[in-house]
């Protein structure tokens, strides 16, 4: 499930309006991050949820775009996980709980 995403070559945002009750704090970090990784490294940004509550994040490009940088975008990424590791883990353990039901794969309870 797609939480946001960022598309650098129509300078749009997208936030998923299955998630708004998330604080708006959040949100606006959200977007801040999306952006400013297609600015930084071009082509499209999407954070999603896998099926077992990781938060993953996916960057692709036009076959076209000879400014993205594929290096670049590795380390943009490694930097936000860093950076943002708590955060980030907040928002995999929200969605664990509110939209998998608090239970982990093969259904063992989280708590």
């Amino acid at each position: 499930m797609v939480l946001c995403g960022s598309n650098g070559y129509e300078r749009k945002y997208y936030f998923n309006p299955v998630f708004a009750n998330l604080p708006e704090t959040i949100k606006q970090e959200l977007q801040m991050l999306c952006v400013w990784f297609t600015e930084e490294c071009g082509g499209i940004f999407i954070m999603e949820f896998q099926e077992d509550g990781r938060l993953e994040f996916k960057h692709m490009t036009s076959e076209y775009d000879g400014y993205y940088d594929e290096i670049g975008v590795d380390l943009k990424v490694k930097q936000y996980r860093e950076r943002y590791r708590e955060m980030l883990d907040s928002l995999e353990l929200y969605y664990r709980l509110f939209y998998l039901g608090g239970k982990e794969e093969g259904n063992k309870e989280w708590v």
